[in-house]
């Protein structure tokens, strides 16, 4: 780029063929979103498209200022740049609502896109919905479809794209589209959520609309743009960050083999969404890091992988903000894993719910197994010691068959008991849970559902004290016994999300898990 948009004179080189997904990061006003103008720019020169608007793209006025030179852009193996090989969509996506009253062929989607600017409004959910319908008729007249019945046809044309949706949200399904031409129809999605079985477009929440948005349209654009190169400005835009990562997957998947996916971002979630696509396939993701690039003067810039030093520039970019009073003042890393469905986040979620909300300044997070703790407490340390200099990084380890000496050379701290069941499922937590179902008569016949659960356990060759190999045989005792519902369809989610809320302060489970964990560390 030479004397566009922010940069006097830009070059980023050196970018692999083997990467699918391109994350750009840096602070606001850095010149991130330039770059996607850049890309348009040089689009619609190549493609002999109308050029317009030199104010906006030029940016100093007594420097010289050339199309046809302004944006250079080399793609893998020298092919030719022709019509559908960049598609982009631009950080202003709202579409709150829509009603279509009639149905027309769409124009081809690579006739419009080279006019588009970064600061335009992008609405593409009515008009995917037009082709959505359009693609439907289509269908019913083509021949390779003669014997296939309405409803196969239909799931073919809309099956992938509820299937993303159920990827990303699993609690809302999309519906068949709507009769666009019956007397009663509004001419619209229509989604399953809930109790809900025709829940409308218009209804969903900002951050729904967000994710459905993109994946309908990458879904409907993708036999337009098959070797492409996709861009999406502010990829997180209206959405949780809990969600922001599984999208940013589920994006690069659909995409063509042979296109590479484009994002700005300052979301962890969709950093750490691009860790986990990398650890899977290395070489697939790399990092464009605008932070600290002057843009005055003739700079190069270079793709990262994701490597430590990556890792420490991008948390510094999203975390820049957070002012030491809302900083915790402890994270303790604890065993399991933050990436799954089984387990997820387990330990930490739990001391969460028992302690974090108790005890201020205290944050619990998922670091690995037992081995790989220490690593990642340090590992999270090096990172936020520049950025949170006041928060300390402490290792918690379960307790297992480690012996004294192990214990006093563990570089953290270690429970007290053997594991987290073993403070889940202690008398009185039983005893808690009686009192709450209004059934403490039946506490002897409860602990002895526990006794038996553990004699049972210990005679398969577990431990005296493995209460965790005992939990599944106690959660269905305990269900049955007191008639427990809604109370979580395993042992995990019972332990969770039913046990865990009764460790309050005054309980002398609670006081030893607070002896073991904030008094031993607070001491340190």
């Amino acid at each position: 780029m030479q004397n566009f948009k922010r940069f006097t004179d830009l070059l980023i080189h050196d970018l692999p063929e083997t990467v699918k997904l391109v994350v750009i990061v840096g602070p606001n006003g850095c010149g991130k979103s330039s770059l996607f103008d850049a890309f348009l720019n040089w689009h619609r020169y190549a493609t002999a498209r109308t050029r317009s608007d030199e104010l906006y793209y030029r940016k100093n006025p007594q420097e010289p200022f050339r199309w046809d030179r302004s944006v250079e852009v080399t793609l893998h193996g020298d092919v030719p740049v022709r019509e559908g090989c960049l598609y982009v969509r631009t950080a202003y996506r709202n579409d709150p609502d829509f009603s279509m009253q009639e149905i027309r062929k769409p124009s081809a989607p690579t006739d419009r896109l080279p006019n588009r600017r970064l600061i335009d409004d992008d609405k593409s959910v009515s008009e995917n919905y037009q082709r959505l319908v359009y693609d439907t008729a289509s269908a019913l007249y083509d021949e390779k479809n003669d014997e296939m019945i309405v409803r196969a046809l239909r799931e073919k044309l809309i099956g992938e794209i509820r299937q993303s949706m159920r990827n990303v949200f699993d609690d809302l399904l999309l519906q068949n589209i709507s009769n666009p031409f019956g007397p009663d129809s509004s001419g619209a999605f229509f989604f399953e959520k809930g109790a809900v079985k025709s829940y409308h477009y218009k209804n969903l929440s900002g951050g729904e609309k967000a994710a459905f948005d993109l994946l309908l349209d990458l879904h409907l654009k993708k036999d337009y743009f098959t070797d492409a190169i996709y861009c999406v400005d502010e990829v997180e835009a209206h959405l949780h960050t809990g969600v922001q990562g599984v999208l940013v997957r589920e994006m690069a998947s659909i995409i063509p083999d042979d296109s590479q996916l484009w994002v700005t971002t300052h979301s962890l979630g969709v950093l750490r969404a691009a860790q986990e696509i990398e650890s899977g396939c290395p070489g697939s993701v790399c990092i464009i890091n605008f932070d600290g690039v002057a843009p005055d003067i003739p700079c190069k810039l270079s793709p990262t992988t994701l490597d430590r030093v990556s890792w420490e520039k991008m948390l510094s970019i999203a975390l820049d903000d957070l002012s030491e009073r809302v900083a915790p003042e402890f994270i303790v890393v604890c065993e399991g894993s933050s990436i799954g469905n089984r387990r997820k986040d387990f330990d930490a979620s739990i001391y969460e719910r028992i302690l974090g909300k108790c005890e201020a300044g205290f944050v619990f997070v998922s670091g690995g197994n037992s081995q790989q703790l220490t690593g990642t407490a340090g590992y999270i340390h090096d990172i936020l010691s520049r950025i949170l200099p006041q928060t300390k990084v402490v290792a918690l380890a379960d307790r297992d068959d480690k012996s004294e000496e192990q214990v006093a050379q563990y570089d953290g701290i270690t429970l007290a008991e053997r594991n987290i069941e073993s403070y889940l499922l202690a008398d009185d937590v039983i005893d808690a849970l009686l009192q709450r179902e209004g059934k403490p008569e039946l506490r002897d016949q409860a602990l002895e559902i526990k006794a038996n659960a553990l004699a049972n356990s210990i005679n398969r060759g577990n431990t005296r004290d493995d209460l965790k190999s005992a939990a599944g045989e106690i959660y269905i005792g305990l269900k049955q016994l007191i008639g427990l519902q809604r109370s979580g369809d395993n042992k995990d989610a019972f332990m969770k999300d039913t046990l865990a809320p009764l460790i309050v302060p005054g309980m002398t489970t609670y006081q030893k898990l607070k002896s073991d964990i904030v008094d031993k560390i607070k001491s340190q």
